[in-house]
């Protein structure tokens, strides 16, 4: 009972409740009418002293609050007339009053334009989107238009609208070809599917190009109707491999541009917009149709004269679009062009430098025309192992989480030989891991091909010792540490996510320590 009596007390009227033994809970005694007057804001009064005359005439003044609210392209103020709060739409702070026809048909358009904005444009998504959804626009159109072109010159083909044509024939072919490009889209899925999250721009845009080679394949299939099933299997295997490429990299692009984790809304308006330009490039298909429409002829050449002239507009769009697209991932590439910023600035670049240093990359030679390019996985038996690389492996601990060598590789169809360096890391290495070891390798391979005091020392990468190796190794590795909290937290200020690297099926190749019985 006594417990509960003073906790009561807690709850009492602040203005009439005394003292207690909780000091929190105390409240300064001050009068209603003070306590009143406190509530009182700059609505009803401009200062204090006004008299009830200038009360009155104020009332009926209206009087507009520092609060403005834009919603679906609408400005609107709210406003106090009358003792009354009003929404009032002022388009940009403009009155409705003396607009003439001009300032009507803009207003008109300002509006429609908004419209279609929140139609097409997620609410909340990063700078470069709209940029990318116009390149989207271009490729979608002419893309759509080339698909209604070869699906019906593959009609043709297959003698569909002739009498000669055999109605199960034409289904059996036309079923067979289906069938052999899905059974080619799951073999390609499943052997590149590491592919699709380290080099999704070059295989995005790469498939692309397949996908635009597949659509002249059956654009021949008129030309070769006795080939027709080999032609149509051929260009639907690569349409399949496209379809699998774009559906399997799609989430990763939208994620780029989603800002505010609203992928589900940006995953939505991308399929409005697929739909919508679809269809506008199928109605462009149809007008150039009913437009030669008595001129068989003419009509049954112009998918080869419009091919070349879609496809590179096709081309262009997807190309530019994914210029526009920067990724937040790290990979061994896009880690290296950081790390290299960070060696030499000691900045961290945003996604979108890093994005335009990148680039396509079609032919994925960029690594490989490094002065001494670093690879991750394991040693190659049939390359050049250094005899102080050997010894250095010999020397590994139980504590070591990754391993650093260095190789002579053959490359190019003269075959070569190249120096390079190769990161092992150990089973269970972490994206710390990962981080570090790229790191001390990029600081490896600067006091290599550098000028810093090992190099002033006259080192150079074919006569390193092994005395010289171990001082290399040891010194970037705690250069490499001592960078490593610094370095995560100006990469997760830019953006960047750093609780995984993306590596490739061989990048993930992992060795054991066992320790050796003697």
């Amino acid at each position: 009972m006594h417990s509960a009596n003073q906790s009561s007390r807690l709850f009492l009227n602040p203005c009439k409740s005394t003292i207690t033994q909780y000091p929190i809970f105390n409240f300064p005694q001050f009068s209603s009418r003070k306590y009143a007057k406190s509530l009182r804001t700059s609505i009803d009064f401009e200062h204090q002293g006004i008299s009830k005359e200038e009360l009155v005439v104020l009332s009926n003044v209206t009087r507009r609050l520092p609060i403005v609210i834009k919603r679906s392209g609408k400005v609107s103020r709210y406003l106090v007339k009358e003792d009354s709060l009003e929404l009032l739409c002022v388009d940009d702070d403009t009155t409705s009053f003396g607009f003439g026809f001009d300032d009507g048909f803009l207003k008109l358009i300002k509006l429609l334009s908004s419209v279609v904005k929140d139609f097409f444009i997620p609410k909340q998504v990063n700078e470069n989107y709209i940029s990318y959804v116009k390149w989207k626009f271009l490729h979608r159109v002419f893309s759509s238009a080339l698909q209604v072109l070869a699906t019906q010159a593959m009609f043709r083909a297959i003698g569909i609208g002739q009498s000669r044509s055999l109605a199960s024939s034409a289904a059996f072919n036309w079923i067979l070809k289906d069938g052999l490009g899905r059974l080619s889209r799951c073999v390609y899925t499943a052997s590149l599917a590491s592919a699709f999250d380290t080099n999704l721009k070059r295989v995005r845009f790469s498939t692309s190009v397949l996908f635009s080679l597949s659509i002249g394949v059956e654009l021949m299939t008129p030309v070769f109707p006795q080939y027709f099933l080999l032609l149509a299997s051929i260009a639907n295997i690569a349409k399949q491999i496209s379809l699998s490429c774009y559906l399997a990299t799609g989430s990763a692009v939208h994620r780029s541009f989603a800002v505010a984790d609203n992928l589900g809304e940006v995953s939505a308006k991308a399929q409005i917009q697929t739909v919508c330009f679809d269809n506008l490039g199928l109605l462009l298909a149809v007008l150039l149709n009913m437009l030669f429409q008595n001129n068989q002829r003419l009509q049954a050449s112009l998918p080869f004269i419009l091919y070349p002239i879609f496809s590179t507009f096709d081309l262009l769009g997807i190309y530019q679009g994914l210029k526009h697209v920067n990724l937040q991932t790290l990979t061994k590439d896009r880690l290296e062009i950081i790390l290299e910023r960070w060696i030499e600035f000691r900045q961290v670049p945003s996604p979108a430098e890093v994005s335009e240093e990148e680039g396509i990359d079609l032919l994925g030679r960029r690594g490989s025309k490094r002065v001494c390019p670093i690879r991750i996985g394991c040693l190659d038996p049939k390359a050049q192992i250094p005899t102080l690389s050997i010894m250095a492996m010999q020397s590994l601990c139980n504590d070591d989480g990754y391993f650093i060598t260095l190789e002579l590789s053959s490359q190019g169809l003269r075959r070569t030989s190249k120096q390079g360096i190769v990161i092992c890391l150990r089973e269970g290495a972490n994206s710390v891991d990962v981080i570090t070891s790229l790191l001390q390798t990029c600081y490896i391979r600067k006091a290599i091909g550098g000028t810093n005091r090992i190099k002033r020392r006259g080192i150079s990468f074919s006569d390193l010792t092994l005395q010289d190796w171990s001082l290399l190794a040891e010194e970037s590795k705690r250069a490499a540490q001592d960078d490593i909290t610094a370095l995560n937290k100006q990469m997760q200020e830019q953006g960047w996510i750093v609780k995984n690297v993306l590596l490739s099926a061989e990048e993930q190749v992992r060795y054991i320590f066992e320790k050796t019985q003697l």
